[in-house]
């Protein structure tokens, strides 16, 4: 068979693509709601960032997670709290945002080597002995809660200050004769990214010539 093939591959990068863009758009929703109810969203993350360092200090007293590794994520997520300071607002060059950044890659990390490291090791030696190793869903519960959950969610939540700046020239938001056109409202980086990489896509399409603007008679 040839052509059942190209279809399967068809199909599944539509379906791949379809789904990129319902949870983009599902994140651009969230985003938009955390700058509408900022308080209610600083408490939600607040007792989110706790209930993930009292899992991870579950794990690590009855299902006996290394204690060292389970120290450092315990201090990543006091790190993230953090930058509930002036939430949800964040400064790019803040060293405890750069952090949390670095926090989150060296998580990442050291957790998925040992999980690797952990399937060699405790690997047993028949199929018929009972294995002591995680199961897929498991380990990608534990990375979805424990490692990328927190740091996402502040992400889609958080407003890089340079948004949040008037431009020279403007007035400042909320001001007498401060201009009501929405450009100075505090955005999330999350939205940022996604107006950019959506008028960046605008713009090629203009340049290659797919958009082409309607000629009025």
């Amino acid at each position: 068979m040839w052509i059942l093939p190209l279809v399967g591959y068809l199909g599944l990068g539509l379906g791949f693509g379809f789904l990129t863009l319902a949870i983009a758009s599902g994140l651009y929703y969230l985003s938009e709601l955390v700058e509408e109810h900022t308080v209610v969203a600083k408490r939600l993350l607040t007792r989110l960032i706790y209930g993930v360092i009292g899992i991870q200090t579950l794990l690590t007293l009855i299902d006996g997670f290394p204690f060292m590794l389970s120290l450092l994520s315990i201090f990543s997520h006091v790190v993230y709290l953090g930058n509930m300071r002036r939430f949800p607002i964040v400064k790019l060059s803040d060293p405890l945002f750069i952090l949390s950044c670095v926090l989150v890659l060296l998580n990442h990390y050291v957790w998925f080597n040992h999980f690797s490291f952990s399937s060699l090791v405790l690997k047993p030696a028949s199929r018929y002995d009972p294995s002591d190793l995680p199961t897929f869903t498991e380990i990608a519960s534990y990375f979805g809660l424990c490692v990328w959950l927190v740091p996402f969610s502040l992400f889609v939540s958080l407003s890089a200050s340079d948004n949040v700046l008037p431009t020279m020239g403007s007035e400042a938001p909320g001001m007498p004769g401060a201009s009501g056109d929405g450009k100075n409202r505090r955005q999330g980086m999350f939205k940022v990214v996604v107006d950019v990489v959506r008028d960046w896509l605008g713009e090629l399409g203009r340049v290659a010539g797919w958009n082409k603007p309607d000629r009025g008679f």
